[in-house]
């Protein structure tokens, strides 16, 4: 039976500096498929199964499509994985979710924290979706890792919804996240350092290294019923080193939704 899908969110409009990362998804597929490495995580599960199915790419015109995209595919495979696009997918994505699994916990793995009411007007920028998840009680939690560029407006906002925020200064050691519920993990490719991530339109210094990030994840022990991996931009990359860590994280976290 074929459990988990995946699905690719080409759209980058509410993207506030730069275009390109809707791109992503065939660039990452691309890498993915190559052939220069293999199906296999480093926890010994090969991601190759029936049990998966590629519901392919789509392009948006529409935002508000993303979520009757998501919900059509979730009738095909009720968890999923999406490649992004801006991080703006991720608010309709999880509203599709939250609608199959209910209430879900976040994990979310960024340099920035993306709760902004608004930003240069728009209130679904990439800059907000999870003050959006936050407002309409799509999650009970929301943990933060690797945010490194808090304004006060951002602060304020994670007093409000207080989020767990684990911000890059602070991070001394690897630990271990517990959750209870469904989990679902959102990762912007910017929460790597720019050494390891170049192609992401917002390079922020200081961020977590591939290993970091990768044992945060397989670490988990709750259910994931559904992930995303954005912004990362194709157009800013250099010798697809980040396609290649993109490919690697898609590849592990499809590892962990398969061996839950």
């Amino acid at each position: 039976m074929k459990t988990i899908g995946i699905q690719g969110i080409a759209y980058d409009d509410k993207s506030s500096f730069l275009k390109g990362a809707a791109k992503a998804p065939a660039a990452i597929r691309k890498t993915l498929h190559s052939g220069s490495s293999n199906y296999f995580t480093e926890l010994g599960i090969n991601i190759d199964t029936p049990q998966i199915a590629d519901h392919g790419d789509f392009e948006v015109e529409e935002y508000f499509d993303i979520e009757s995209i998501t919900r059509d595919n979730l009738n095909k495979t009720n968890r999923l994985l999406t490649l992004g696009g801006d991080h703006s997918i991720t608010y309709p994505v999880v509203k599709a979710i939250s609608q199959s699994h209910g209430a879900l916990e976040i994990l979310h793995l960024d340099a920035h924290s993306d709760l902004y009411h608004q930003f240069e007007g728009d209130p679904y920028s990439h800059a907000c979706p999870f003050a959006r998840i936050m407002e309409e009680g799509l999650a009970t939690r929301l943990v933060q890792v690797g945010v490194r560029a808090l304004t006060d407006h951002q602060r304020e906002q994670i007093a409000k919804f207080k989020v767990e925020v684990h911000e890059m200064r602070n991070l001394r050691s690897l630990f271990e996240l517990q959750f209870n519920g469904p989990l679902y993990l959102s990762l912007d490719m910017d929460v790597f350092d720019p050494a390891f991530a170049p192609g992401v339109s917002h390079h922020e210094p200081g961020g977590l290294s591939p290993r970091e990030a990768l044992n945060i994840i397989q670490r988990l022990a709750s259910p994931m019923v559904g992930a995303d991996v954005v912004e990362y931009n194709p157009l800013r990359d250099q010798s697809e080193i980040t396609a290649s860590l993109a490919a690697k994280m898609m590849r592990e976290i499809l590892g962990k939704m398969l061996a839950a």
